[in-house]
C-alpha cells in the first residue's frame, strides 16, 4: 500500500477545519502551503511543512 501525506489543520488552528490527504508528496505540500498562505497568513517553506506538519499515514 503507497504512503500517503496528511494535514489536519484542526491540529495547529482549532477553528479550522481543512484537511490535505494525498498520495503525492508534492501535491500535498503545494495544496498546504497555499492553504496556510491564503487562509492562515504564514508562508512556509517545503521542509518546515514536511519536518512540522505533514504527516506520513
Amino acid at each position: 500500500m503507497a504512503d500517503a501525506y496528511k494535514l489536519d489543520c484542526e491540529s495547529e488552528a482549532v477553528d479550522c477545519r481543512f484537511i490535505i490527504q494525498s498520495e503525492d508528496e508534492t501535491e500535498a505540500i503545494e495544496l498546504a502551503r497555499t492553504h496556510m498562505r491564503e487562509d492562515h497568513g504564514h508562508d512556509y517553506s517545503d521542509d518546515e511543512l514536511r519536518e512540522k506538519h505533514l504527516q506520513v499515514v
